[in-house]
């Protein structure tokens, strides 16, 4: 018998979406984001290309269908991996299933057993390939895909956290999820979403119904023909809520690491983390010291066409991008260094992201404030602050420099905030430069 076929959607968004991570997004889809040498959705594609009879991945947003960076990432991307890789582009923004819904036939061209599906702005050390064999392991017919079966991927956060995602409550022996809440008011379980699903096909049933009940549902819309009606469909409330206690919808636990990437401040834990998943998977592309080359601390990744001069420090959890340049006694730690960007001599870069194109003067030093789990507290996630405090102040967190931005030499920037293609003449201290 044949093996059989999986597929992996990735929901990406659009441009309307990720405004708290701006100004990164001003100019690159958020999911393109560069975090440890690549792009955010690299990562997922990377971990679906591990996962034997996987042979397709779906790309599901609203951004233009001939956005040039998306168009050159899914090129390059297909030559590094044997995937199919295709963009499908959403007419409108129609929630975490409605695109589902809506590229329904792409989904089930060629009869896949089942179909992962993510949310893009995760990161983690997904375990794909065990999280598929637990869903294997509930089956109830004679195929894996003669039955009704669905898995979501779970981890732990504290009882305070919990609070702000997805909280399942599920039967310990078995898995199966007894009740779904998206984001309680009061505590209702520490299990909570990665947003990681495993779903088999009869998922669209379910979908359907939820589309029928919000076209039966529309007041003034549904006046309008059926191609202009709400077809928005959220997974967690229409979907999640409905399939918990059906003895269909199953979570599979993660202990691994897993994040979610909702802000600037977010990169640079995540750069942490996957630089530490290269260090066990893949070494090779880390960077070590050498006589002829820089200090490296820790964890440090440098694309190969940037130049370092042997004199600066680098490390830990720091990504050099394409092109960069790196000046003598350069002092770099916890940060990302984005394509085409120049630190200049004896520059100190803490907790922070240099932009493309721009530069950093001479003796200048442009530091953040870290945005970590509380080390404290097991199960801890990063917490998702606003910009500003209750009292209209700007909330310390690492320091972003825009594309295209010049910093002069011998000042400081401190928790600073700076738009693309913004001037800078001296010192700024928690501030947003516009």
């Amino acid at each position: 018998m044949a093996a059989s076929t999986l597929k992996a959607v990735i929901l990406i968004g659009g441009p309307m979406k990720g405004t708290r991570f701006r100004p990164l997004s001003l100019d690159v889809p958020k999911p393109l984001f560069p975090i440890a040498g690549h792009p955010m959705i690299y990562h997922l594609i990377e971990s679906c290309s591990k996962v034997e009879g996987l042979n397709e991945v779906l790309l599901i947003g609203s951004y233009q269908h001939d956005e040039p960076k998306l168009k050159e990432f899914i090129l390059n991307t297909r030559a590094m991996f044997s995937l199919q890789i295709r963009y499908y582009q959403e007419f409108a923004q129609l929630g975490t299933a409605g695109g589902i819904y809506h590229f329904r036939d792409q989904i089930q061209n060629g009869n896949p057993e089942a179909f992962f599906v993510f949310n893009c702005d995760v990161c983690g050390d997904f375990p794909l390939i065990e999280m598929l064999k637990f869903h294997r392991s509930k089956r109830r017919g004679d195929h894996y895909s003669h039955r009704e079966q669905y898995t979501m991927l779970g981890t732990e956060a504290t009882r305070q956290q919990s609070l702000n995602y997805g909280c399942i409550v599920s039967k310990k022996e078995t898995g199966e999820v007894l009740h779904y809440v998206e984001k309680p008011e009061t505590f209702v379980s520490a299990t909570i979403n990665c947003g990681v699903y495993l779903f088999s096909m009869h998922i669209f049933q379910h979908l359907f119904k939820a589309f029928e009940s919000n076209q039966n549902n529309t007041n003034f819309e549904s006046i309008l023909p059926p191609t202009y009606r709400n077809e928005s469909i959220s997974l967690e409330h229409n979907i999640l809520t409905q399939l918990a206690s059906s003895d269909k919808l199953f979570v599979y636990h993660t202990s691994a690491f897993w994040s979610q990437i909702k802000s600037a401040a977010a990169t640079i834990y995540a750069n942490r983390q996957y630089l530490k998943i290269y260090r066990k998977q893949n070494p090779d592309l880390l960077c070590e010291s050498s006589d002829l080359g820089p200090r490296i601390i820790g964890d440090v990744y440098i694309h190969k066409t940037a130049q370092v001069d042997p004199t600066a420090v680098i490390g830990p959890n720091v990504s050099v991008g394409k092109g960069a340049i790196i000046g003598a006694g350069v002092r770099i730690r916890e940060s990302l260094i984005l394509e085409n960007a120049q630190i200049h001599d004896h520059a100190c870069i803490l907790y922070s992201i240099i932009g493309w194109d721009s530069s950093v003067g001479a003796y200048t030093r442009v530091e953040g404030t870290p945005n970590d789990p509380n080390p404290d507290k097991p199960f801890s996630k990063i917490e998702v602050k606003g910009l500003f405090n209750d009292k209209g102040q700007l909330n310390p967190s690492i320091t972003t420099i825009g594309s295209r931005v010049q910093v002069p030499a011998e000042i400081l920037i401190l928790n600073t905030i700076v738009l693309p293609n913004k001037g800078i003449s001296g010192s700024e201290v928690n501030k947003i430069i516009l």
